[in-house]
């Protein structure tokens, strides 16, 4: 278990690699089921960070935790201690997905859970997990249908990959399990992250955030894994988008261009331009020129043709 030492020396850490002070410094639980530890073990972690609260060092706490260990009991400790974001590991919301891959909890339990940390005021995330055991596109889809329901703060997304020494590395290894190709699951995310983005609710991460531990040869055995899996998300996107446009306006002349902010420069290229490189393959383009305005609305791409722009698409308007 951590100790005092060791926390105030990971907050001492951050404050001074930080350019710009936050205006709220938070101290994160994550990795593991909180309110799964005995009460004594929260009482030991949470008396700590009440002292570094008291100190002004952070002003919150967040944890990560089951849906079905959570409830009014537990939401009120927590409160007491300074508790602001709840994150909760639903992973889907289809109860055979969850049952396949003996998650121990059930979809009514996710909504439970996130009614009652709501109703405590608590900032809420959901983690979902896409190509689990049983999981399909239409299920993934209603499990994102059901999520938005729920109105969450945020959600943190990830393809499910196989780790060595695990139940699922026993059933892909028995022909039990077939994980999602790299393709399929940045389809899938895509679809996903828009329709989130319409409800107003951000995609705080979008991939496995990667560990030494992950990295270590031979711990993924298979799956869908991407260093910059959202990078490769978010030019799934852009490509999409410039496909429709070019589908929707006539090509008239072989020379076109496209604007986007400059934020959305390098999602808008894809790695190592694959994005430029498909169009010209797919489109008859004899010149394509790919241009930056600040004034741009981020997600918006501009076709123009003839020094004329002729269409704009914002990615919300990609799928219904």
């Amino acid at each position: 278990m951590p100790t005092e030492n060791h926390l105030r020396q990971q907050v001492a850490r951050y404050i001074s690699f930080s350019r710009k002070k936050p205006a709220t410094l938070e101290l994160a639980f994550y990795g593991g089921n909180f309110t799964g530890m005995s009460r004594y073990r929260q009482e030991q972690l949470l008396s700590i960070t009440d002292a570094l609260r008291q100190e002004q060092l952070i002003q919150g706490i967040r944890i990560s935790t089951r849906p079905d260990d959570l409830d009014s009991s537990r939401l009120s400790f927590l409160q007491n201690h300074g508790v602001k974001v709840i994150e909760i590991g639903a992973q889907s919301m289809a109860d055979h997905v969850l049952r396949l891959s003996e998650r121990g909890h059930t979809a009514q339990d996710v909504r439970t859970s996130v009614r009652l940390a709501q109703s405590f005021g608590m900032i809420t995330g959901i983690h979902l997990m896409v190509g689990l055991p049983g999981d399909t596109p239409e299920c993934f889809d209603d499990t994102v249908t059901q999520v938005i329901t729920m109105k969450p703060d945020m959600i943190r997304l990830h393809p499910t990959l196989v780790f060595a020494g695990t139940l699922l590395a026993e059933m892909y290894s028995n022909g039990c399990y077939t994980p999602l190709k790299l393709s399929e699951a940045t389809s899938l995310c895509k679809t996903a992250l828009i329709r989130f983005e319409k409800a107003s609710i951000p995609i705080i991460r979008l991939g496995l955030q990667r560990t030494e531990t992950m990295e270590e040869e031979g711990n993924i055995i298979a799956g869908p894994f991407h260093p910059a899996f959202r990078s490769l998300v978010e030019s799934a996107i852009f490509l999409d988008m410039a496909t429709k446009l070019l589908e929707r306006e006539p090509v008239c002349s072989h020379k076109v261009s496209f604007t986007v902010s400059p934020q959305d420069l390098s999602s808008f290229r894809g790695n190592r331009n694959a994005n430029v490189r498909s169009l010209r393959n797919r489109f008859p383009l004899s010149d394509m020129a790919i241009l930056a305005d600040t004034t741009m609305k981020r997600g918006t791409l501009a076709l123009s043709m003839n020094n004329r722009c002729v269409a704009t698409l914002h990615r919300s308007d990609l799928f219904p």
